[in-house]
């Protein structure tokens, strides 16, 4: 059962600073502002007045606001204390206001679910207010104020309110079969509004991939023989020295792992032993953990050494791929091209499945061009308007609403089956549901408010 006494938290991070606020929020919150100010401030008007602890002494001076429900953030009684920024005297004056009778210290998250609880915001605004304070980038912010706003929100709505639509028809035409204009499944039109939903379903889950990969940063394996130049691009993307760099062959025996920003877009980039086969038990490690890195990657760079020639590099191309995870997308990266010859007679037609790019790691010539596609992978965008932060668990829920109206659509065009489609409908309406927040669970709730910073 949940505990819904008053609770209190320090809302600024811990540490030294300018100004500490505390946030108290619930039906006891006034009779903390009675024992801390002295009175209950003017709604929504901000005082400067002394703090005071239970003897009257004054603790510090600063500003309060009081904020009545439900026109607070979390639609109960709201009031903050900014007061100075000293973990001292914020310890003081939170350990007088957790003296207060039915005053508890607040759980991470908890502010804001009590928000999402009493109808403040749906779910996804709850997890863009973690987002846009998590935000490592420009771009990562204004999508997840974007998705505060309700952006994200608006679009599941419309999809929701539509696949609603085609439910209706559905049952409307088990209901009352024999009145005319009602019976919509055998006339086609409801395998055609079906295949609407599962069309819009796959734009709004590309969307959300890409606000996905603006939250978390897309994960990129450079991979390759060994001495291909695997930690000298490494180097060059990252602008520093990370990774050890010599002649001789197998020097990367561990994974690296370095985040670099292009234009805002944060990336994860992982540089890994050479793939080959080796009597060396530490790079056998190595090589082991690279293979691991490459099951869980979004993309390859797999480098391969030009000077080696067409012929060899194909041998090798293929001898790696072929160990690599279906639909894995790979970038060749054919680097030293500082060393090849200018006019060559080889093409890489084996290649041509494959976006290929020439570099060199030594003097940077092809750099600008790999940033270029990697954003392009990344669906970068300068324009953030219209795109919105997105989680695993929302691209999870869209490929569920995406399986039930496929298997919605096959029962109407096969079996005529309009009771198992309009059940497949609402298996898919509880799965869009799921991402704003109007059907979840209580253990979901716990995962992602826990998440959350104490305060928030």
């Amino acid at each position: 059962m949940k505990d819904n006494r008053t609770i209190a938290a320090i809302a600024t991070p811990i540490g030294r600073g300018g100004i500490g606020i505390i946030r108290i929020s619930g039906s006891s919150a006034p009779a903390c502002a009675e024992k801390i100010l002295g009175h209950v401030p003017k709604p929504r008007y901000a005082e400067y007045l002394p703090f005071r602890d239970k003897n009257g002494k004054v603790l510090d001076h600063g500003i309060a606001l009081y904020f009545p429900k439900p026109n607070s953030y979390t639609g109960e009684d709201v009031v903050e204390i900014q007061a100075h920024g000293g973990p001292v005297v914020l310890d003081l004056l939170l350990r007088e206001i957790l003296e207060t009778e039915n005053v508890r210290a607040a759980e991470p998250g908890e502010f804001t679910e009590r928000a999402f609880l009493n109808d403040k915001m749906d779910l996804t605004q709850a997890e863009a207010v973690a987002d846009l304070i998590d935000a490592c980038s420009e771009q990562a912010a204004r999508s997840a104020s974007n998705s505060l706003h309700g952006e994200f929100s608006r679009i599941i709505s419309k999809l929701r309110d539509k696949l609603i639509d085609v439910r209706t028809y559905i049952e409307a035409s088990i209901d009352f079969p024999e009145d005319d204009g009602v019976d919509y499944i055998t006339d086609g039109g409801i395998a055609e509004k079906i295949d609407d939903l599962i069309n819009e379903t796959d734009s709004v889950r590309k969307a959300a991939i890409n606000g996905s990969v603006i939250r978390d940063g897309m994960k990129i394996v450079i991979a390759g023989r060994p001495n291909a130049g695997k930690s000298s691009i490494l180097n060059r993307l990252s602008g520093q020295n990370t990774a050890i760099v010599t002649n001789v062959a197998g020097t990367t025996r561990d994974i690296l792992r370095e985040q670099i920003f292009i234009d805002g877009m944060p990336l994860h980039i992982i540089d890994t032993a050479g793939l080959r086969e080796t009597e060396d038990e530490v790079e056998q490690i190595g090589v082991k953990r690279a293979w691991q890195e490459i099951t869980e990657a979004d993309l390859v760079l797999l480098v391969l050494d030009i000077t080696l020639g067409e012929k060899e590099n194909v041998q090798i191309y293929r001898d790696i791929t072929e160990k690599f995870p279906a639909n894995l997308p790979v970038c060749i990266i054919l680097n030293k091209s500082d060393l090849a010859p200018k006019e060559t007679d080889e093409t890489y037609s084996d290649f041509s499945r494959e976006n290929i790019i020439r570099l060199s790691a030594k003097t940077g010539e092809g750099l600008e061009e790999l940033k270029k596609y990697l954003k392009e992978t990344m669906g970068y965008s300068s324009c953030t308007e219209g795109t919105f932060i997105a989680r695993r668990r929302h691209l999870e829920a869209l490929d569920r609403t995406g399986s039930h109206l496929i298997a919605a659509k096959e029962q109407i065009q096969t079996y005529m089956a309009g009771e198992l489609a309009a059940e497949e409908l609402k298996y898919a309406q509880n799965s869009l549901n799921e991402i704003t927040g109007e059907f979840t669970s209580d253990d979901l709730l716990g995962k992602i408010f826990g998440s959350f910073c104490l305060g928030k």
